[in-house]
């Protein structure tokens, strides 16, 4: 199943400019299977969520969260509440929780900014269950750091658009061995890295193609 699980919508996202219901027509448009939103330090409220899947036509719409942690940004599926995962959270809580809510953790856009993604995970170990190595906001410099670093760290790779605007959306996303009917089972697919980043043909690919 095809999923493009980074993206921000105007709605919690003061920088985006993707309007709920352009994104799910436009998805569907593309062909993916399901999206999951990824609000910066915000999920969606379940009745919320609830409302704008019905009005998906088949599509699996879920909500996520992009952290923005200490040491930089992480992309957390499956939290209950956002209660101990503030903006600011120690990479190493942040794990903490993920690990005790059974939760799943993908590293996004790694060493961008000058991130020491590789530092982070000598400190912490291969802890990631995905790695973002395709991205709107990856780079051909940072894709061979992370490159670098899996072939001796290894962690399953995830791709996904980090869209903020319609144009930008499943220009890369995820392919998934498992059927995914609910967040758990994304949760569940993540965790056994059953996984791996695609692009879309003819998409703007700023990480080059995979």
């Amino acid at each position: 199943m095809k999923f493009d699980h980074h993206l921000h919508t105007s709605r919690h996202s003061p920088d985006s400019v993707m309007d709920p219901l352009a994104m799910i027509e436009r998805a569907r448009e593309i062909g993916l299977d399901g999206v999951v939103i990824t609000e910066h330090d915000h999920q969606w409220e379940a009745d919320e969520l609830t409302e704008l899947a019905a009005r998906a036509g088949g599509l699996k719409v879920f909500s996520g969260v992009e952290v923005s942690a200490r040491e930089g940004h992480f992309l957390v599926y499956g939290l209950p509440d956002l209660e101990d995962v503030g903006p600011g959270v120690k990479v190493g809580e942040l794990l903490k929780v993920v690990d005790r809510r059974g939760a799943a953790i993908v590293a996004a856009h790694p060493f961008r900014w000058f991130q020491p993604f590789d530092r982070i995970v000598a400190e912490h170990g291969p802890a990631f269950h995905g790695v973002e190595f395709v991205s709107n906001n990856v780079t051909a410099e940072t894709r061979a750091q992370a490159l670098a670093l899996l072939e001796t760290s290894p962690m399953p790779r995830t791709g996904s658009s980090d869209a903020h605007d319609v144009a930008a959306l499943g220009c890369y996303f995820s392919e998934f061995d498992d059927a995914i009917e609910s967040m758990a089972d994304f949760v569940a697919a993540l965790r056994r890295g059953r996984v791996r980043p695609r692009h879309r043909d003819g998409a703007r690919l700023t990480s080059g193609p995979v």
